[in-house]
């Protein structure tokens, strides 16, 4: 039997020194500051340039040193502030200047973040690059509603599926069949195209009494969480105004959600300070 490899954890009281001239993809997770990765927060103390997006913690941003170039890179629906090929080429520019770089994401770098397309850009220019794995949104948000994707006997799969091209895909309409029977499904970036997404999955087949949720600015103090029955969720999602940033979620685990909900126990504390009460 073969002895699993190991890593030993890192000294917290020195940290690592990291190389210059190197790109680290960097995961900032699902909007929580303190939710970023030990190794990501350590890179990010030692950048010389960040390359950020719209939706990481504003907080991560005092962790960088003085001198350290800031670059705003976010993107939204139909528009974004930097087009793609130009983020790909100034990764590229202050590496080769003998630069540490870090492109920050929220949540995974190669979770609908188009990192794989960065690093295949680095690949190709010959620039050597690291990737920071990070906490998707994908599933931190149904944890911070008490919704795991999976449960004994309930959900023995999900799956995390963009809702950016929801409506059609490659030219055609997506092929709803393939998620409908899936136990769990994770929809990110689909709350403005929530009635072609349920329309879709009603129409293969998933019934419209299946749990379903949308949990919005999940992680952070702005979170919030609609629940209702499938075919109800868009009308839902419309009364409470919810927008972008927010994650669907369809299925049966989403029940459980009345039972597992939890707060960050920071936050119960009594009227002197201690910990132990909620307010």
């Amino acid at each position: 039997m073969h002895e699993p490899m190991t890593t030993p954890l890192p000294s917290f009281e020195s940290a690592p020194v990291f190389p210059k001239g190197v790109v680290y993809l960097v995961g900032a997770g699902p909007g929580r500051a303190d939710l970023i990765t030990v190794r990501g927060l350590q890179i990010l103390r030692q950048a010389d340039v960040v390359l950020y997006d719209r939706l990481i913690a504003p907080e991560l941003l005092d962790a960088l040193p003085p001198h350290a170039i800031r670059i705003y890179v976010g993107k939204k629906m139909h528009h974004h502030a930097v087009p793609q090929k130009d983020i790909q080429q100034m990764l590229i520019h202050f590496a080769r200047q003998g630069k540490l770089v870090v492109r920050l994401k929220g949540g995974d770098p190669f979770v609908f973040g188009r990192g794989g397309e960065e690093a295949l850009a680095l690949r190709g220019a010959g620039v050597p690059f690291e990737v920071v794995p990070g906490v998707s949104s994908a599933v931190a948000a149904p944890a911070y509603a008490g919704v795991p994707v999976t449960h004994r006997g309930v959900a023995r799969a999900f799956a995390v599926i963009t809702g950016h091209q929801a409506a059609t895909h490659g030219g055609g309409p997506v092929d709803w069949s393939a998620f409908a029977s899936i136990p769990t499904l994770v929809i990110l970036m689909g709350v403005t195209r929530v009635k072609e997404i349920v329309a879709g999955l009603l129409a293969a087949g998933r019934a419209e009494d299946t749990p379903a949720m949308v949990v919005e600015w999940a992680t952070t103090e702005r979170q919030r969480i609609v629940q209702a029955p499938l075919g109800e969720l868009p009308e839902k999602i419309a009364l409470a105004d919810i927008r972008s940033p927010a994650v669907i979620v369809v299925g049966e685990v989403v029940s459980l959600g009345e039972w597992l909900a939890w707060a960050p126990l920071e936050a119960e504390k009594d009227e002197e300070g201690g910990a132990g009460s909620k307010k």
